[in-house]
C-alpha cells in the first residue's frame, strides 16, 4: 500500500486526487494540506472532495505529516510546491509535480533539490498527452523547416499562467526536434503590421474561456497540406490519474529528477 498526501486539497485537482484514491486498492490517503487560513482546514478531506469521508482531516502544516508518507502529490502554486520539495527531500520521501508556471529560478531550485529524493515533474500528467510529445518530436524533425509550426492552447478562464506548462513543453520539444533556440524564435500572440511569418518561428496562441479543461493543437502548415494533431482533457481525471500512476511508480526509483517520458517508458 502506497501511503500519500495530497496538498492543495480543497481545490479542483485535490479533489480529484483524494477521490480517485479512496477508490483504489493499493493506495492510501494519509494527509491532505491546504494553505493557513483556507476553510478546508480542519474539515475531512473527502467530504470537501465531495467523495464521502475518508477518515482524514486538512491540515496546514505538512511538515507534521511528512514522515508518515511515501509520497506527496503536489498540484499547487510555485512557492507552495517548492517549500513542500523541501520538506520532503529532507526526509528523502518522493514527490510528483503538476504544478506550472515556475520560473527559470524555481525550476532551477527544483532540480538542485530533487537531487535528494526521486520527483516526477511534468506540466502534464495524462497518458495521451505525454505519448504525443514524442510523436510530435518525430514529425517535426521529419517535416523540417518546409513547414510553419504553431501551437494553440485553451483553458478555464480561472488559470493563471499563460502560456500553459503543457504548451510551453510542446513547444520546447518542437523546438529541440528542429534544431531551433525556442527563446529566439517564440511568438507569443500577434498583433499589428508584424510583417512575414520568419521560416523559424514557433507561434504560440493562448485562449481563456468558461470551463476548458484544457486543449492543445499543434499545426503543422506546409504548402498545400495542413497537419493538426489535437488533444482535448474532457476532465480533470486525466490529470489525476496520471499524477496517481507516477505516485506509484516514484515510490520504487532512486533520487533523481524524472517526468512523465520516464513514468511511461518512452525514453
Amino acid at each position: 500500500m502506497v501511503k500519500v498526501i495530497v496538498t492543495g486539497a480543497g481545490g479542483r485537482m485535490g479533489g480529484r486526487l483524494v477521490s480517485l484514491i479512496k477508490e483504489s486498492s493499493d493506495l492510501q490517503l494519509v494527509g491532505a494540506v491546504e494553505r493557513k487560513g483556507h476553510p478546508a482546514v480542519g474539515k475531512d478531506a473527502g467530504e470537501i472532495a465531495g467523495c464521502g469521508r475518508v477518515g482524514v482531516a486538512v491540515a496546514d502544516d505538512l511538515t507534521a505529516l511528512a514522515g508518515g508518507a511515501d509520497v506527496l502529490i503536489d498540484f499547487t502554486t510555485p512557492e507552495a510546491t517548492l517549500a513542500h520539495l523541501h520538506i520532503m527531500a529532507a526526509g528523502k520521501k518522493a514527490m510528483v509535480i503538476g504544478t506550472t508556471g515556475l520560473t527559470a529560478a524555481q525550476q532551477a531550485d527544483l532540480k538542485k533539490t530533487a537531487k535528494a529524493s526521486p520527483c516526477v515533474f511534468s506540466p502534464n500528467m495524462s497518458v495521451g498527452v505525454n505519448v504525443i510529445l514524442k510523436v510530435l518530436a518525430e514529425m517535426a524533425a521529419t517535416f523540417g523547416e518546409d513547414y510553419d509550426i504553431e501551437v494553440q492552447e485553451a483553458h478555464h478562464r480561472l488559470k493563471k499562467d499563460a502560456p500553459s506548462g503543457t504548451a510551453l513543453k510542446i513547444a520546447q520539444v518542437l523546438a529541440e526536434a528542429t534544431g531551433r533556440d525556442l527563446e529566439k524564435v517564440a511568438a507569443y500572440g500577434r498583433k499589428g503590421m508584424i510583417g512575414e511569418r520568419a521560416r523559424d518561428e514557433i507561434g504560440i496562441q493562448v485562449i481563456r474561456a468558461g470551463d476548458i479543461v484544457g486543449d492543445h493543437t499543434v499545426l503543422f502548415g506546409g504548402l498545400g497540406e495542413r497537419i493538426e494533431v489535437t488533444h482535448r482533457a474532457q476532465s480533470r481525471d486525466t490529470f489525476a490519474r496520471g499524477a496517481l500512476r507516477a505516485a506509484r511508480w516514484v515510490v520504487t526509483q532512486p533520487p533523481g529528477l524524472y517526468d512523465m517520458a520516464d513514468v511511461l517508458g518512452l525514453k
